[in-house]
């Protein structure tokens, strides 16, 4: 069979075309794959995060990882600029020193404060807003932090430690750590209690790291960010925990470091004072928190300029390390040495005294950062004290210095901070003795008791309270205040006038159709809620509707709380009230009802109680 000359060319173009068509397919396909799973890698990871645990634990430790950095950040810092400014060795602690140059221990802190003052200016003209610290981030806001805040309260808190206030760094570490978690949340759109619990895991890395602690790490978290302990939330919290401590021991040594001998055994009979011991820590810490508000209330009332303030409190503070250079920065060089050095009775009264007023005066004249490190030194000096003055009084049985000094040590930071747990597993990582660690717990203990039943706050809800915010822990409370009656209320409602006859009232209201109808006046505003019922039982045909109005001063505003709402209704004995858009112009915008009010608040308890259960 002969071929025409042009099916030669047919049949070139019916294959080539074919041939080319299989190649792209053969190459661009996985190409276009590889690039669609790379485009989608983040709804992917959002996904997986979202729906899996194990996920969430694996973001936990990029959390502590991260924490770890930025403890061994902030720690080299504050310890660099002491070197500089205070001409100290690189393995010596500005705390620790015996003496100082004169000059230096009093213009550093001065200028110091100066500088933070003036950088609070510009701060405060770029970002007026206030910084949210962790417990208040999980309490009212769902976790929600800035990282922007959270690396201004960094530097704030580099620059107050190494001009030497007499405040720790535990602020700058907690803030950071957790700053970066609620970003790595956000990220991956956590749900409101996951993103919580990885602010907790920020907070967590960032104390194990500072400690050298993970368990210590771990129940700060519980304790005192997330505000409630349950199995599903252990795995990520210690992982963090544990992350960071090997990332701070990698990257240099934890600003932690207790290197004390203890007795092998607590006699039973030593308890006894080892109580005693434990309220009065809770009494010294009432007497320091209240001691940083008066201090605050004082540089107020004094009328000097809030930029200035920094720089008198580190003249002040100066002024005091002229005495002993001990009442600088944290403590944590000092505190070795003063559990164990052979002080006087009267040099130990008088390091007590010296340094809680320079730990109040730190932060109440603007110096950024905690009383967490600091209260470890002072309740070490208080148990020394403590136990100098029980050799006096009792000569025939002595409770051993080191351990009045660990217990003192711990009873002061659980009033001042919170967290018996978090103490007790402290003592026990510092020094590996599980005697020790129940005498701990047992101080502790009484010392919480006495500060809740005498005080009620730690430091940190106390300040809370002071600027009117009504937390106690960090339990989450902040999806009260946006289950508004705004959101709750139903925005259709009959509504007439006030002058409506009775007898037009019924026409058009007929009995059974209505349980309340909203009454306005003649501008419009509200004037009460009328009850059909009663209405149609007026034989009187002269009366108007507003003859028979009630609720006529009892209104809802939509920003009010589910807790208000209920309040409301309480005081009024009504089972509905209506909701008006401001208490001036009345204009009615909606009407809540008591069982819906309560049935939201009870469907809302019951899925938080879900949330702390891990159900």
């Amino acid at each position: 069979m002969s071929t025409l000359p042009g099916d030669s060319t047919i049949a070139g173009a019916s294959t080539a075309p074919s041939a080319g068509r299989t190649a792209s397919t053969r190459y661009h396909r996985p190409r276009r794959a590889f690039g669609d799973a790379v485009l989608h890698a983040p709804q992917t990871l959002r996904a997986l995060v979202r729906t899996d645990e194990v996920w969430l634990v694996v973001l936990s430790a990029f959390v502590g990882s991260f924490a770890g950095i930025m403890v061994s950040v902030m720690t080299e810092a504050t310890q660099l600029i002491h070197e500089v400014l205070f001409e100290i060795g690189p393995n010596q602690r500005l705390s620790a020193m015996v003496e100082l140059n004169p000059l230096r221990t009093v213009i550093v802190p001065t200028l110091g404060g100066l500088a933070l003052g003036l950088a609070g200016l510009l701060i405060a003209r770029y970002r007026p807003r206030r910084a949210v610290d962790p417990i208040e981030a999980n309490a009212l806001y769902g976790g929600r932090m800035s990282l922007n805040d959270g690396l201004i309260v960094m530097g704030q808190t580099i620059v107050s430690n190494g001009v030497g206030a007499s405040i720790g760094l535990e602020a700058g570490y907690t803030q950071i750590g957790s700053a970066i978690a609620s970003r790595f949340g956000r990220m991956f759109r956590l749900r409101r209690n996951d993103l919580r619990l990885m602010v907790g895991c920020g907070a967590a890395g960032a104390i194990a790291g500072a400690f050298n602690a993970p368990l210590t790490g771990a129940f700060y978290a519980f304790e005192l960010v997330i505000g409630t302990y349950t199995l599903g939330t252990f795995a990520p919290v210690a992982v963090a925990s544990i992350v960071a401590v090997s990332v701070v021991n990698a990257l240099s040594t934890a600003p932690f470091d207790l290197a004390v001998q203890v007795p092998s055994r607590v006699d039973m009979l030593d308890y006894i004072p080892i109580l005693a011991l434990g309220m009065l820590c809770a009494l010294i810490g009432i007497a320091i928190m209240r001691g940083v508000t008066l201090t605050e209330e004082l540089f107020r009332r004094s009328g000097v300029p809030g930029w200035l303030r920094p720089a008198i409190g580190g003249l002040a503070v100066g002024a005091l390390a002229l005495i002993t250079p001990a009442v600088l920065s944290s403590g944590h060089g000092a505190l070795g040495i003063v559990i164990e050095a052979p002080y006087s009775l009267s040099h130990l009264a008088m390091l007590v005294v010296l340094k809680s007023i320079a730990s109040a005066i730190s932060i109440g004249s603007g110096f950024r950062g905690g009383l967490f490190f600091a209260s470890l030194f002072l309740g070490a000096l208080v148990g020394r004290t403590f136990a100098g003055g029980l050799a006096i009084v009792s000569t025939a049985h002595a409770v051993s210095p080191v351990v009045c000094a660990l217990v003192g040590m711990s009873g002061l930071a659980v009033a001042i901070i919170g967290g018996p747990l978090t103490m007790g597993f402290l003592a026990l990582e510092s020094t590996g003795s599980l005697p020790l660690t129940v005498a701990v717990l047992a101080a502790c203990v009484i010392s919480a008791l006495t500060v809740r039943r005498t005080f009620g706050y730690s430091f940190a809800t106390w300040r809370f309270h002071l600027r009117g915010e009504a937390i106690r822990s960090a339990v989450d409370i902040g999806w009260m205040r946006n289950l508004t009656v705004g959101r709750m209320m139903r925005r259709e409602m009959r509504t007439v006038r006030a002058d409506t006859p009775i007898a037009a009232f019924k026409r058009d209201f007929p009995l059974g159709a209505h349980q309340r109808v909203v009454v306005i006046d003649e501008d419009d505003r509200y004037a009460g809620i009328v009850l059909p019922a009663e209405v149609h039982a007026d034989a009187d045909e002269n009366h108007q509707v507003r003859d028979l109005l009630h609720y006529i001063d009892t209104v809802l505003l939509p920003q009010m709380t589910i807790k208000e709402a209920v309040a409301m209704f309480e005081n009024a004995e009504s089972d509905a009230l209506s909701v008006v858009d401001s208490a001036e112009s009345r204009r009615v915008i909606g009407l809540l009802t008591e069982q819906y009010a309560l049935r939201r608040y009870s469907e809302e308890l019951d899925r938080r109680r879900r949330e702390l259960s891990g159900e």
